[in-house]
């Protein structure tokens, strides 16, 4: 029986990928926490911060799925389209690309639900 380490190291880029996300959002953490945000974009950055963390953490499970590819690009997407959004929107005050945000959430959804075939 292989380790852990080497079947995941065989299984694709999935875990780099969710290594070099979980690296941004550290480093959006950070720089969210430490920078001076209004109540309403607090929230936001920190629904953002949430889930870009719990689904950098679902890309490890990425290399033990079938349809390992769909989930990724699903994943990255809603990372992109709804944490991308929510942290521009806290960052800038604009929400001109926040009807991106549920598009998102529905790539969440459905990465989640490809991780099952």
């Amino acid at each position: 029986m292989s380790p852990l380490w080497k079947l995941a190291a065989n299984a694709g880029p999935f875990v780099k990928i969710a290594a070099l996300n979980g690296a941004a959002a550290v480093i959006l953490g950070a720089y969210g926490s430490h920078k001076l945000l209004e109540k309403d974009q607090k929230q936001v950055f920190e629904t953002a911060s949430r889930y870009h963390f719990i689904h950098t953490l679902a890309m490890l499970g990425l290399p033990f799925c079938r349809a390992r590819y769909l989930a990724a690009t699903f994943l990255l997407s809603g990372i992109v389209l709804f944490c991308g959004t929510c942290y521009y929107s806290a960052f800038t005050g604009d929400k001109k690309y926040n009807k991106l945000t549920p598009i998102g959430g529905i790539c969440f959804i459905v990465g989640w639900l490809s991780m099952c075939i």
